[in-house]
């Protein structure tokens, strides 16, 4: 008797559970929750937070920043130190299963640095912003700046190269990352490229200005 009544208390609970649910959603007061926006972070060392761990890299910090101003983000650390746009196209094939909503491409710096063809770089991240607006995925573009010493020729010819892929692939340009990191001694490592956990704190600023002034 006493499993039987048992039963039927918990058989009562449920149905009054159900109704409740019904009731609430007849009066339009089902709950909605907000729909996860995945954003895809494609770069290199910068990226990837070499230097420190994953969880002070800027695409870290910038998900926490975000997320406290109410919105449901997550960000998809795809950096790997090292990497050129040699290898984006195949990088963004491998993390599509993710299905991301938005792509932030930030390669082509150590293309500069090395001295790649400005063609050859243009054509790899052409590429795969093709293969991103194939899918439905919103691109935006982290445009890379070079040393002074690189000479003015090709540093002009370098950066100019973002402003093409800006225009000719109709994406929009993300202000410049590492604006108040890059040359300042004291928010970065010893060896003057790499932010330290400070300049990540400050790119994740710079990059949460522009993504609450795009995303709804």
């Amino acid at each position: 008797m006493i499993v039987y009544a048992l039963f039927v208390v918990l058989t009562c609970v449920g149905c009054t559970n159900q109704k409740q649910q019904k009731m609430e959603k007849s009066s339009g007061q089902e709950t909605v929750i907000p729909e996860q926006i995945k954003i895809l972070i494609l770069g290199d060392s910068l990226t990837d937070g070499y230097g420190v761990s994953r969880e002070q890299a800027y695409p870290a910090q910038l998900e926490k920043i975000l997320q406290k101003q109410g919105l449901q983000v997550r960000i998809i650390n795809a950096g790997s130190s090292g990497s050129t746009s040699a290898s984006a196209l195949e990088r963004l094939q491998w993390h599509m299963q993710a299905k991301p909503d938005i792509l932030l491409l930030a390669l082509g710096g150590n293309d500069g640095l090395r001295g790649v063809s400005i063609t050859a770089t243009f054509e790899n991240l052409a590429r795969t912003i093709d293969l991103a607006k194939a899918n439905d995925i919103r691109v935006f573009l982290a445009s890379m700046k070079l040393p002074y010493n690189y000479g003015q020729d090709y540093r002009t010819s370098f950066e100019g190269m973002y402003e093409r892929l800006v225009q000719d692939k109709d994406i929009q340009a993300v202000p410049f990352m590492l604006e108040g990191v890059g040359g300042v001694k004291e928010m970065n490592l010893p060896d003057g490229i790499h932010p330290n956990e400070q300049g990540h704190v400050k790119i994740a600023n710079n990059m949460a200005t522009f993504f609450l002034s795009e995303l709804p």
